[in-house]
């Protein structure tokens, strides 16, 4: 059963940080709190992790839509291609906060996604996801927790998460209850003056 451990946003204890991080780099699986829904996580350098996430998500690894959570823009050249200035724009105008970006995706990706064209990449405004990932150094590969009822599509209490996800993943963050409204997700892979809208939720269009 997995560990429920409490993370205050206002201020993240380094302690409980660090004991994420290390369960991340033993390979383990963590629920975490973003800007928007609860996520499903791993360390991106972690094969056997992200097959475990494809795995829960009943596709093959290869196929999976994940989505890159990062500390902030300073890596983007490890996993997107160049990109142009417009789109550049954008992503400083709307990161941190609630936006999944299709990005071209660079020849220095991880093997495993070294066949994908596209990344998503976001950048959550939440202060505990942003300590994880700062003191991991690397990307966490992740995914919306959903829920298979069709009212409430996101569990939003990280009682039930852990109820429902505790035999399924090693460590569930509590930090406080989350939103039920996915990021925007903008299509940017065709530069900053094309963007496409793929899906409406937390994020405001108004960055536009």
């Amino acid at each position: 059963m997995a560990e429920l451990i409490r993370i205050y946003e206002e201020n993240p204890n380094p302690k409980e940080i660090k004991k994420v991080v290390d369960c991340l780099k033993r390979g383990g699986l963590i629920v975490y709190p973003t800007d928007t829904v609860y996520g499903l996580g791993c360390d991106i350098n972690n094969t056997k992790a992200l097959e475990k996430i494809a795995r829960i998500k009943g596709v093959k690894l290869e196929k999976a839509n994940l989505s890159f959570i990062c500390h902030d823009l300073s890596h983007l050249s490890d996993y997107v291609k160049q990109i142009d200035t417009s789109t550049f724009k954008i992503l400083k105008r709307a990161l941190p906060g609630p936006y999944t970006f299709i990005l071209p995706g660079s020849k220095s990706l991880p093997s495993v996604f070294k066949k994908k064209k596209e990344v998503g990449i976001r950048i959550p405004d939440n202060a505990i996801t942003l300590e994880i990932v700062k003191a991991l150094g690397n990307p966490l590969v992740s995914t919306s927790i959903r829920d298979e009822d069709a009212v409430l599509e996101y569990t939003t209490d990280p009682e039930l998460i852990l109820e429902k996800w505790g035999n399924l993943v090693d460590l569930v963050i509590d930090g406080g209850y989350g939103d039920n409204h996915a990021s925007t997700i903008i299509d940017l892979s065709d530069g900053g003056d094309n963007p496409v809208i793929i899906r409406e939720g937390k994020g405001s269009l108004e960055i536009f």
